[in-house]
């Protein structure tokens, strides 16, 4: 057994603060160790000159990585069915990471126009004052994103489904649109990068990779974590250049998550799945019972008919997530749907989603888009949780009456 009496040579503090015990290192649990670093130790200068953090072959600084972020870099580029992960402090840190990367003064990004309100407010004012301009596509037109491709386009976002409508593009076409621009620039030019915001798919509806994008953004915030606790975003890809040139813009910007917060996503993992699935069949019941009720003229979700981009969804997808949106009848007023909202009970008001409480939020699209109309005036978007269905549409159901 290991001596562990005094060391009478060093005083007090000296043997509290670096103290002889040491654990044993067979120990191994469900959970992952939680290491927490700022301050990593060598053993000797040589291994200060030789040790290289860029492979998560060792560790050199905690910005850099500890065992608990480089477990869940490689736990989330395996739910995404990519090859290499870096983490950021939230989603909009990750995008704004993905723009920083590949973006430089005099290129141009293109968006959808239903993209992720924050990240076309990143590109409209920050990226705008560092002499990168941004346009706007409608996502279900492959033709129209291909119309505003031009020799400043340096990188393509993508969202599917798309943010608040909850449209499903055709990931494929739009990305074969990109490639044929690519082509047509000829070899040696600089490449076109397609990224997608995959929060919604989460790595479980579909993979990413197998539609064709180049990267694969998460906000980790949601189904991942699935706590409504965490704040965290990933940038997965199975490029080694392109993820060279994302993890040295990350060392350099000094992007780091915390150890509980990572902790936090390692727990949530393992029911990511059973969750997924779980509120994935709550919001079909609802939105499907949501559909056929007074006042209500259209339910916007992916896995119904009639909502735009179903086909795709039928034809890419195996999924869906614990969103949908419903359109009043032009004959319902603003402020019946904001009593709407105020009569929720289970339904808390609150951005976000994929926790485990059902949320709700009304929308205005016209400030939200680019492109003309017409927009739905009237929209409200339901997170689906993890509580009873019956209860969540019987809360529904009461607060119906402020719009029937």
């Amino acid at each position: 057994m290991e001596d562990l009496s005094p060391d009478a040579s060093v005083g007090p503090a000296t043997r509290l603060v670096q103290h002889r015990y040491r654990p044993p290192a067979d120990f191994e649990a469900p959970a992952p160790g939680v290491h927490k670093a700022s301050t990593v130790f060598f053993p000797n200068v040589a291994a200060v000159r030789q040790r290289e953090w860029k492979d998560k072959s060792a560790y050199t600084y905690g910005l850099h990585g500890t065992p608990t972020t480089f477990t869940l870099e490689a736990r989330i580029a395996t739910l995404e069915g990519g090859q290499h992960c870096v983490l950021a402090p939230s989603g909009l840190a990750a995008m704004a990471l993905v723009d920083m990367a590949f973006l430089s003064a005099g290129d141009e990004v293109l968006l959808p126009d239903n993209a992720y309100g924050p990240g076309k407010s990143l590109a409209a004012a920050e990226l705008a004052r560092w002499g990168i301009a941004h346009r706007c596509y409608d996502p279900m037109r492959p033709d129209h994103l291909a119309s505003l491709i031009g020799p400043a386009t340096r990188l393509v976002w993508l969202e599917a489904a798309g943010s608040v409508t909850l449209e499903f593009p055709d990931v494929p076409a739009l990305v074969a649109v990109v490639r044929q621009a690519q082509t047509a620039r000829g070899p040696g030019a600089r490449a076109i990068v397609t990224a997608l915001d995959n929060t919604w798919g989460a790595g479980v509806a579909f993979v990413p990779f197998d539609l064709g994008v180049d990267i694969s953004l998460q906000a980790l915030t949601k189904y991942p974590s699935g706590g409504g606790d965490v704040l965290m975003g990933s940038v997965v890809t199975r490029d080694d250049a392109l993820h060279r040139q994302l993890l040295l813009t990350h060392m350099r910007l000094g992007l780091g998550v915390g150890a509980n917060d990572a902790e936090g996503v390692l727990r949530g993992l393992p029911s990511l799945l059973l969750r997924y699935h779980a509120q994935d069949r709550s919001t079909r019941a609802l939105a499907t019972w949501m559909a056929e009720q007074p006042g209500v003229a259209r339910v916007l979700h992916p896995a119904l008919p009639g909502s735009p981009g179903h086909a795709h969804w039928l034809r890419d997808a195996r999924a869906a997530a614990a969103l949908f949106s419903v359109v009043f009848d032009d004959a319902v007023g603003a402020a019946q749907v904001d009593a709407f909202c105020d009569r929720l009970r289970r339904f808390r008001l609150g951005y976000s989603w994929a926790g485990p409480v059902s949320l709700c939020m009304p929308y205005e699209l016209g400030p939200m888009r680019e492109l003309p109309g017409p927009h739905p005036a009237r929209l409200v978007r339901l997170a689906v949780g993890l509580e009873d269905v019956a209860d969540l549409q019987a809360d529904l159901a009461q607060a119906l009456t402020a719009v029937s």
